[in-house]
C-alpha cells in the first residue's frame, strides 16, 4: 500500500491542510509532507497520532479504498470525442475499462445519421434533445423529437438516429453498459 498517497487522499477528502493536520496531531508539517511524498515511512506512533486527528482507526486507514486520483469533473474541452468525422459524440469521463455508464453529448449536423444499418446491442439507452430535432427509429416505431423531448429503450431493439431538420441537433444521452 502507498501510505503517502492514502494519507494525502484521506486528508484532502476531509478538507484538512497539511498545516492544520500538523497542529491537530502534534506532528510537524514537514513530517506530514514527507510522508505524503513517500520520503519517509512514519513510525506506528506518528501515524496513529495523525490518524487520531482525522478520527480514523489504523485498521480503517489500511482497508479504506480512497480513489482521490480519479478525475471527477470535466471541462467541455476535456470530453473524449468518440464520434466520427460527421457526428460529434463527446463522452463524459475516460474510456476506462470497467465503467458501467456512458454519458454522451451528441451533435448531429443537418442530414447526419448513424447509418443505414440499424444498431443493436445489449443494454439500455436514454436521452433528451437540447436543440434542433432528431428522428429516432426503434424497431418499427419512428418519432421526430424536438427540444425537451426524450427517449428510453432497450438497445437490443434495432435503432438509428437521423437529423432530418435544417439546423444542428444536440442531445445528451446515457447508455449502459457503455459500448465505447
Amino acid at each position: 500500500m502507498d501510505v503517502g498517497k492514502q494519507l494525502k487522499s484521506l486528508r484532502t477528502m476531509k478538507g484538512v491542510s497539511q498545516r492544520e493536520l500538523a497542529k491537530l496531531s502534534g506532528v510537524t508539517n514537514a513530517m506530514i509532507s514527507q510522508i505524503e511524498k513517500n520520503q519517509v515511512n512514519p513510525s506506528i506512533g506518528s501515524l496513529k497520532k495523525i490518524l487520531d486527528a482525522m478520527e480514523i482507526t489504523m485498521g480503517d486507514f489500511f482497508t479504506l479504498d480512497i480513489e482521490a486520483e480519479d478525475k471527477l469533473f470535466f471541462g467541455r474541452d476535456e470530453l473524449v470525442d468518440i464520434g466520427d468525422s460527421v457526428i460529434s459524440m463527446l463522452l463524459v469521463g475516460s474510456q476506462k475499462k470497467g465503467r458501467k455508464l456512458a454519458m454522451i453529448r451528441e451533435t448531429y449536423p443537418p442530414g447526419a445519421d448513424t447509418g443505414t444499418d440499424f444498431m443493436q446491442h445489449e443494454g439500455e439507452e436514454s436521452g433528451i434533445v437540447l436543440r434542433g430535432e432528431i428522428e429516432i427509429t426503434i424497431g418499427h416505431q419512428t418519432k421526430v423529437l424536438k427540444p425537451g423531448d426524450s427517449y428510453y429503450f432497450e438497445t437490443k431493439r434495432p435503432h438509428r438516429f437521423r437529423n432530418i431538420g435544417k439546423v444542428e441537433c444536440e442531445l445528451i444521452s446515457a447508455a449502459t453498459p457503455p459500448t465505447f
